[in-house]
């Protein structure tokens, strides 16, 4: 998707807006910018910090600036669930809803620009193409939904961590091809956080991770900062 360049009458924030660009805002005019920064504010979370919790009630929307959030389903016996990740562009919240179905907590430092949900809901009454643009961002997350129901159905224990692996760097370079490309990213989440995610045991999760540091797939350092030298291999690798 073609970058958009900021305009010199927009809002000074949104010109300095580095998911200005990519994210919701790509889709508003600049009397829509205008009128969207007058009520947004921006707030940070430090990791292992909860931004909203299950059944609670939704007052903002939000679009993701920087950093990673996991979305997690808690059971009434306390048991919880990885279910999703949101990265930098990426939109959060249940347009209508009136409550959150997840919890929500931030893997690494955050940064939110939050919308109020009465403006984001008006907004959606008059302006076609932002309607048109969540409704293909929740086609996106429902496709991504149904291809990783696959991964924890149907593959092996190595092809499930090359995938999350492989998931992460799309989000970090979404032209990814299947050409040779080159991607770092520090690990949104732990081991034991990516075993939840990837229905696994920690201890499996390690022994792979070690594998394809061994197949050279994939570098690793300082236990979180992973450097990926050929994605084509880690793709196939992935299934």
């Amino acid at each position: 998707m073609p970058t958009i360049p900021p305009h010199e009458d927009e809002p000074r924030t949104c010109r300095l807006c580095s998911v200005r660009s990519n994210g919701i805002c790509r889709v508003l005019d600049t009397s829509q910018l205008a009128r969207l920064a007058r009520h947004t504010r921006s707030t940070r979370h430090e990791a292992g910090a909860e931004v909203f919790g299950d059944e609670t009630d939704i007052t903002t929307y939000a679009n993701v600036v920087s950093g990673v959030i996991k979305l997690m389903k808690v059971l009434e016996d306390g048991r919880q669930q990885v279910v999703g990740l949101k990265f930098a562009n990426d939109f959060i919240g249940r347009i209508h809803a009136a409550s959150n179905a997840l919890s929500a907590e931030a893997t690494s430092e955050v940064e939110l620009c939050l919308v109020p949900r009465a403006l984001m809901e008006a907004m959606l009454e008059e302006n076609r193409p932002l309607e048109r643009w969540l409704m293909k961002e929740t086609l996106r997350e429902l496709d991504e939904a149904r291809e990783w129901m696959v991964t924890l159905g149907r593959k092996s224990a190595a092809e499930r961590v090359a995938s999350f692996l492989y998931l992460i760097a799309l989000h970090v370079n979404p032209e990814l091809g299947s050409d040779t490309a080159t991607v770092e990213y520090d690990l949104p989440l732990t081991r034991s956080d990516m075993a939840d995610f990837l229905g696994l045991s920690i201890e499996t999760v390690s022994r792979q991770l070690t594998e394809l540091r061994r197949l050279e797939i994939i570098v690793i350092h300082n236990k979180r900062h992973v450097h990926i030298p050929d994605t084509e291999r880690l793709r196939q690798r992935a299934g």
